[in-house]
């Protein structure tokens, strides 16, 4: 359970209300009334009295153990009597036995709720601003306070409690006691445990009162760089779409990832954020790659901290001394980057920026821990906020938070790390067909309580809150369609984004890990358990005297081995002599010597092979070039005046005829009689299974002078129907017959296509310029210059 036992509010003031404060007195009747359980008066202990007076209650006591004995004697019954016992969960306790009810779902009469009026004497009552920074203050005015008070065009607004010492003040800030809290009439506030930060929520009314249009939540620590946040946030977004007309978003490609850690993005893959669940925190990989979306909905954004990012206490407790201080920094210069829909990243309570549409989202539940409550919060918000077609977007560092060194309550985070991802999925399946934005989120928050993350009092809080932001005059957003409900577009190599996240030192059990080698390390043996049984062949157009030994060096660390073949032999350089124009016979020999191979891999030299793209390929099936028109063609042999066409159609026609019957059947079926397929074969994979079948093609091809691009397409037809080539394979390839102009290789090159063609490589030179732009997709490459 996310649920931690609360002490009552008055009990709270009486143990930490130091300074000599004064319990205030609610305006209304205290929703907590019903929650006091006084103290018993004395009873008789004379039994026979006793059993007498509490008769009812011992025949009630029978009747459930006799009903818990009968439950167990129908579970070991049978298996389909056990299943009688498996009930929805949602009926469960509206069914159970009699005397125990569902939670009470709150009757507001939405339309009926009056206005709140500000009072004419009362404190700041004509004062307006639309910028307000809202943090909760348990300690006398820090030095960070004073310049947050001075932000230009902010007005700051600190929340007190009962650790708050008394006669608090601080230039230029509105200071909220609890006394002044008690005064101005918001029903919340009966629900808000005196000794904690999320009184905030009584501030975050207040300011949405005084004409806030947007609320920068943070705590006592931030220092904001430059003393600016409209340098870090888009704090208008009614110009976003002039000024920011889109922005990078996680990939929505895997429909089973739910969660995702954006510290990733922002250059520190070994840090988590406080409320990420825990198996999460080693996937460490950056995107392959990001789409775009739209900006001016981004109504929660996210900054990250450096100096104390937002970690939990299993991340301050075990990656540094405990007498240092953390100093980490996040890269500056990355892109903001969104999450799409059906996609989380936790949230917090001291460096977030909240739109008006978003506003709802600001309530900090009570019911759970305070180490939970505002990551509860961001999860719950996220997914109310898709409902309005709204999405959380993370920004590069927005504050500084200097580590003070002090002790992080971890006994207030287990019930976090143990729950937080049951509660994602939770909230990603949650459904509703309520009518309006505040009947969904009540209705959202009514679930969570039945789940059992958190109790009957946020839901009680939640109609609470949601009336007074209707009597505070907050108009409620309209509602939008989920985009998770929809067909997903197809994500095309044009919809594709490059950004790859620098590695920036961090701290591993005090040791730092400079130039951050385990990362790239963990991708190599990754991409060689793929590969490491793949031979791969390769023939080299260039001088090998020049390249072969880089050529192994590359693609050496990644494959079982590497055979280079040449027009002219090297005995050195173990090069072999292979004419390029009849590779394929060759490439039995080299079969043969690999008798366990998985598969292998044809590779020309002017092909460059971006093996990170290929993980997901299928190495059971044929992959080719066949869905790159220029690379595979159509060629009509009736008419055909190319002779060279000819002769080569008429051989086609020769080794079919004398072919099989399933290799007969398969061309036939693929290409027919009148015409042939013409293929640069630069590249081709060939798995174990049809090792035999290209043997005996190249049996059947015997002396005929069959060119290596006529035979290699004609070869795969016949071997299998390209309906189960793994034609996605190889689809991506960038694939240019020449460059024109000003273009080279770097020009054309992308890390996110799975090869890309031509590129000239004669010499050490163009082979450190190549490894240059590889290492987008490989950093550890620069390894080799």
């Amino acid at each position: 359970m996310l649920v931690q036992d609360r002490v009552s509010p008055h009990a709270a003031v009486a143990v930490g209300g130091g300074g000599g404060q004064k319990t205030p007195t609610s305006p209304r009747g205290a929703p907590g009334a019903d929650r006091r359980h006084p103290r018993p008066f004395a009873k008789n202990l004379d039994f026979a009295s006793w059993a007498s007076e509490h008769s009812s209650k011992l025949l009630l006591l029978l009747f459930v153990v006799a009903s818990a004995a009968a439950v167990f004697l129908l579970r070991g019954a049978a298996p389909d009597a056990a299943a009688l016992l498996c009930l929805d969960r949602s009926r469960s306790s509206s069914s159970s036995a009699a005397g125990s009810a569902r939670l009470p779902y709150p009757d507001v009469k939405w339309a009926a709720v009056p206005p709140l009026a500000i009072a004419a004497g009362a404190p700041f009552a004509s004062f307006r601003a639309e910028r307000w920074i809202v943090v909760s203050v348990s300690s006398p005015p820090t030095a960070a306070l004073g310049a947050l008070a001075r932000v230009k065009g902010w007005q700051l607004l600190a929340v007190g409690n009962s650790h708050t010492p008394s006669g608090w003040e601080l230039k230029g800030a509105i200071f909220l006691s609890l006394e002044l809290q008690a005064q101005l009439g918001y029903r919340s506030v009966d629900f808000l445990p005196y000794a904690s930060h999320v009184r905030k929520t009584a501030g975050y009314l207040f300011a949405i009162q005084h004409g806030a249009k947007v609320i920068f939540d943070a705590d006592d620590r931030a220092e904001v760089p430059g003393n600016d946040l409209g340098k870090h946030f888009d704090v208008d977004l009614g110009s976003g779409v002039t000024n920011h007309p889109v922005l990078l978003q996680y990939s929505h490609a895997d429909p089973n990832r739910t969660v995702v850690n954006p510290y990733v993005h922002f250059g520190q893959r070994s840090v988590w954020p406080r409320g990420l669940p825990l198996d999460k925190v080693g996937e460490v990989a950056h995107e392959v790659f990001y789409t775009e979306v739209f900006s001016g909905q981004q109504y929660i954004q996210q900054g990250l901290s450096d100096g104390l990012p937002d970690v939990d206490a299993v991340f301050y407790f075990t990656r540094k001394p405990p007498t240092a201080a953390f100093d980490l920094r996040f890269d500056a210069e990355a892109p903001k980057v969104a999450l799409p829909q059906g996609t989380m990243a936790p949230v917090n309570s001291f460096n977030t920026l909240f739109h008006t549409p978003a506003f709802w989202g600001l309530m900090m539940p009570v019911s759970v821990s305070s180490m939970a409550s505002d990551v509860i919060r961001g999860y719950w918000a996220q997914r109310i906020l898709w409902e309005i077609g709204g999405y959380v977007a993370f920004y590069p560092p927005t504050i500084y938070r200097k580590d003070h060194i002090q002790a992080y309550p971890f006994a207030e985070e287990k019930d976090l790390h143990v729950n937080v991802g049951r509660l994602i999925k939770f909230l990603n399946e949650w459904r509703s067909n309520k009518r309006t934005l505040f009947e969904r989120i009540l209705d959202l928050s009514y679930a969570m309580a039945e789940e059992g993350f958190w109790t009957e009092q946020d839901v009680r809080l939640t109609a609470a809150w949601l009336q007074d932001l209707l009597a505070v005059g907050y108009r409620q957003p309209r509602l939008m369609s989920l985009e998770i409900d929809r067909q997903r577009a197809t994500i095309g190599e044009g919809d594709m984004k490059e950004f790859v996240p620098k590695k920036l030192p961090s701290v591993h059990l005090g040791v730092d890990e400079i130039g951050t080698v385990n990362y790239e390390i963990g991708n190599l043996i990754k991409w060689r358990k793929n590969f490491g049984n793949v031979v791969l062949i390769m023939h080299v157009s260039g001088p090998v005297d020049r390249t072969a030994l880089e050529w192994r060096l590359l693609y050496g660390r990644i494959f079982k081995t590497v055979i280079i073949l040449a027009e002219q032999s090297n005995t050195e350089l173990a090069v072999e002599r292979c004419a390029l124009s009849h590779a394929y016979k060759f490439l039995p020999k080299v079969f043969a010597r690999y008798g366990g191979a998985d598969g292998f891999l044809f590779l020309q030299d002017h092909m460059i092979l971006n093996y990170w793209n290929l993980l997901q390929a299928d190495k059971e099936k044929l992959w080719i070039t066949n869905k790159i028109a220029h690379s595979w063609v159509t060629v009509p042999l009736e008419n055909n005046k190319e002779e060279w066409f000819v002769k080569q159609g008429s051989m086609v026609k020769q080794v079919i005829g004398s072919s099989p019957v399933h290799f007969q059947t398969n061309y036939k079926e693929s290409m027919g009689e009148d015409k042939i397929a013409f293929c640069g074969s630069e590249l081709f994979y060939i798995p174990r299974q049809f090792v035999e079948d290209f043997g005996d093609l190249v049996g059947l091809v015997g002396d005929l002078e069959l060119h290596h691009k006529v035979a290699v397409p004609m070869f795969f037809l016949a071997m299998d129907s390209p309906k189960n080539f793994d034609s996605d394979a190889l689809a991506g390839t960038v694939f240019r017959s020449n460059l024109v102009g000003n273009e080279t290789f770097s020009s054309i090159y992308t890390a996110h296509a799975p090869a890309v063609f031509p590129v000239k490589v004669q010499n050490e030179i163009d082979f450190i310029k190549l490894i240059r732009v590889m290492s987008t997709g490989d950093p550890l490459l620069m390894e080799l210059v």
